[in-house]
């Protein structure tokens, strides 16, 4: 402001006709603003989710075949990687889906109901749900339910701009355990949406818990749309889950980063390798992050939290394995 460098806002120590956004202050050796160095770091997750994954880790890294639930991989960093997954040559399954909802979408907005609320279980960022929304106008609400916050916060906001007839009411929290729906949706009629193929991460116990929970939660005589993936060729499933670029490597390997950060694991990520395996026996893709001796010496090695490893001969080494 003319030609001089100012400082905007105030602070607590501002008179309160000064502590307002447009402000300009041209004087700093006054403490008006409170200036100062401001050093931010990544927010904790809310105290029940770093419990919850706690037990997860800790549970799943105490099995003989290491496994963890695939909702920890969809933190900030990797619900941005996965954004990006989606939009990678090898990776068919967005495409095709697109591809398919636009076709289908007047056929199934035929089937619902006027005033009806769509529920979304693992929404991401929503835009497959657009195709949806666009063709079914008498859609009264969207509740869309993720473990992510900032991809639900971006989409709800993408779309009360996009459908601003539409009621947008964003659901945090793990969509295969839905908390109720709030109470204004009780007497709608509902409508489940479960795109994405992503039923095939689960084992078929856990399929069959998540379409009851669901049931429950939708009620009956609601409708519930689901994609599922068919079988493709083993060599183009791999390429999908095992992309020249390495993003699904660094979408995998980023769930070792956050049992570093949040639950304060010593993982050296240097030690990993990631791969996709197709399983022709469970007929699905297996994505485990192999560590660099378990790949020479054909064991696998997997370290708890407590800091100490553990491996199949007894003996006591730098690698971990998460699997």
């Amino acid at each position: 402001m003319v030609n001089k460098i100012v400082l905007r806002g105030g602070s607590g120590s501002a008179a309160p006709g000064l502590s307002r956004a447009t402000y300009r202050a041209l004087h700093f050796h006054r403490r008006w603003q409170g200036a100062g160095a401001r050093l931010p770091k990544d927010a904790p997750v809310a105290g029940g989710d770093v419990a919850a994954f706690r037990t997860d880790v800790l549970e799943g890294l105490s099995r003989p075949h290491k496994a963890l639930p695939s909702k920890w991989l969809y933190d900030r960093a990797g619900s941005a990687l996965f954004e990006e997954i989606c939009e990678l040559p090898e990776y068919y399954p967005t495409r095709t889906e697109l591809t398919i909802l636009e076709k289908a979408a007047p056929g199934l907005a035929a089937t619902i109901p006027d005033g009806a609320v769509l529920v979304e279980f693992g929404s991401g960022s929503s835009r497959k749900t657009r195709l949806l929304l666009d063709a079914a106008r008498q859609l009264a609400a969207y509740a869309p339910i993720d473990i992510s916050q900032d991809a639900l916060a971006a989409a709800a906001a993408t779309l009360r701009q996009a459908y601003p007839r539409l009621e947008v009411t964003p659901l945090r929290g793990d969509f295969t355990h839905p908390t109720p729906l709030p109470e204004p949706y009780s007497d709608m009629p509902r409508v489940g949406f479960f795109p994405g193929s992503t039923i095939g991460n689960f084992t078929p116990p856990e399929a069959e818990d998540f379409l009851r929970r669901a049931r429950g939660l939708l009620g009956e005589g609601s409708l519930f749309v689901v994609g599922v993936d068919l079988r493709k060729d083993a060599q183009v499933l791999e390429a999908a889950y095992d992309d020249a670029q390495g993003v699904t490597a660094a979408f995998d390997l980023n769930l070792l980063t956050r049992i570093n950060r949040e639950l304060h694991g010593s993982f050296a990520l240097e030690n990993f390798r990631h791969r996709a395996i197709w399983d022709a026996e469970k007929s699905r893709i297996e994505r485990p992050g192999v560590s660099a001796m378990a790949l020479e010496r054909g064991f696998i090695h997997w370290k708890s939290l407590s800091g100490k490893l553990a491996t199949s001969d007894g003996a006591s080494r730098r690698c971990a394995t998460l699997q």
